[in-house]
């Protein structure tokens, strides 16, 4: 099978794009052929008025749609999937996708049909919907959701017009959602059912070693930042002293870490088999998100790892996590919830083990390669 990829990088480096590379990765080991198109939001840097440019083409790009028609023409694929498409390829690509009769399948990581940001998160770290009410994206503009007054405008005018087109809906044949929270969702903000599909996101493979190592630490991986619930993490480890807690990711932009307790070790970015080191030295997988995750990996690779994962009530984490079974949760609203989680765990080194081992089948039945290629041949045909 021939597929096209649609994707427009993000500014920095994200999940997203180790995703889709991922399953393009995954479906080229099945012998099928990945073509890409692929632009860039770093483009901007490089055009004058590039930040204009790049607000004006998320609503229309001619040139996007005609090289999409070119390799289509050329290439002949069997079906397209198409992930990010702002700033720099916009929606009207879809149109002509469809044109071609070709199927079109949208792989939705986020909400940003409905959030201009992507997030349903506004600037304070709340859950915030509003701009699927009825102010609509002025919401963005009026909370200016980005920190920039131009680019709120830029993101909110992009989904307005997209949402008034009915352009998503119109032309998109499958959306790949990444759990039944999500789908839910998009089904309460005008998706049918009938046009979902879940297939979860895919888990990094795990590096061996040869080395024995303790479990020693309560572990957090990911964006250090106020949405992640890393404070609340500080305010769990200034509870427990005799804990060691163990933070590996990059430090976001307006986030303080300067009140984290001493107990709280930073470990920096990793990747590869440091990171993979730091799983095994972990006693639990700390998950306490204040937002809808679409899919933290983090997760199924902590099951992977045998390790008990610690997450709030959030979003897609009771789809992910069967509490008491392969870990447990809290609910986000108790500030006293991650505390008693971890002393549980601390307390119950059994019990934890039982936990660990029962996560690491589910990882490997649910949520292995094979079973994501499955779904995604299933959507294609």
């Amino acid at each position: 099978m021939k597929i096209l990829f649609i994707h427009n990088d993000y500014f920095e480096p994200s999940g997203e794009e180790h995703a889709v590379e991922g399953l393009a990765a995954l479906l080229e080991a099945k012998g099928h052929q990945i073509i890409w198109y692929r632009r860039g939001s770093r483009e901007m840097d490089k055009m004058k008025f590039g930040k204009l440019r790049a607000g004006i083409l998320s609503l229309y790009n001619p040139k996007a749609v005609k090289d999409i028609d070119s390799i289509i023409r050329k290439e002949r694929p069997d079906v397209v999937q198409v992930q990010n498409v702002y700033p720099f390829i916009s929606p009207r690509i879809l149109k002509m996708v469809k044109k071609h009769k070709l199927p079109l399948v949208m792989r939705c990581p986020n909400y940003r049909l409905w959030c201009p940001t992507g997030l349903f998160l506004d600037r304070s770290g709340q859950i915030c919907e509003k701009c699927t009410g009825p102010t609509g994206e002025l919401s963005c503009i009026k909370k200016n959701c980005t920190g920039s007054n131009l680019k709120s405008t830029a993101y909110a005018l992009r989904n307005f017009v997209a949402r008034k087109s009915g352009v998503f809906s119109k032309y998109v044949d499958t959306f790949i959602v990444q759990s039944e929270f999500q789908r839910e969702k998009f089904a309460s903000l005008g998706i049918p059912k009938e046009k979902t599909v879940i297939v979860p996101g895919l888990t990094p493979p795990m590096l061996p070693s040869n080395l024995k190592f303790e479990a020693k630490y309560y572990t957090f991986i990911g964006r250090v930042s106020k949405e992640k619930g890393v404070d609340d993490i500080f305010r769990a480890a200034s509870t427990l002293p005799n804990l060691t807690f163990a933070i590996a990711g990059r430090i976001g932009d307006r986030f303080d870490i300067s009140n984290a307790p001493p107990n709280v070790i930073f470990k920096g970015f990793l990747s590869g088999l440091e990171l993979d080191d730091l799983y095994r030295e972990s006693k639990a997988i700390l998950v306490p998100s204040r937002w809808y995750e679409g899919f933290p990996n983090v997760i199924t690779k902590a099951m992977y790892h045998g390790k008990p994962v610690i997450t709030s009530n959030m979003g897609c984490f009771n789809d992910i996590v069967s509490h008491g079974e392969t870990g447990l949760m809290f609910d986000i609203n108790n500030n006293s919830g991650l505390k008693e989680a971890i002393l549980q765990i601390e307390n119950d080194p059994v019990g934890a083990s039982r936990m660990g081992e029962a996560g690491r089948i589910v990882s490997v039945k649910k949520y292995g390669n094979d079973r994501i290629y499955s779904k995604l041949i299933e959507i294609y045909s």
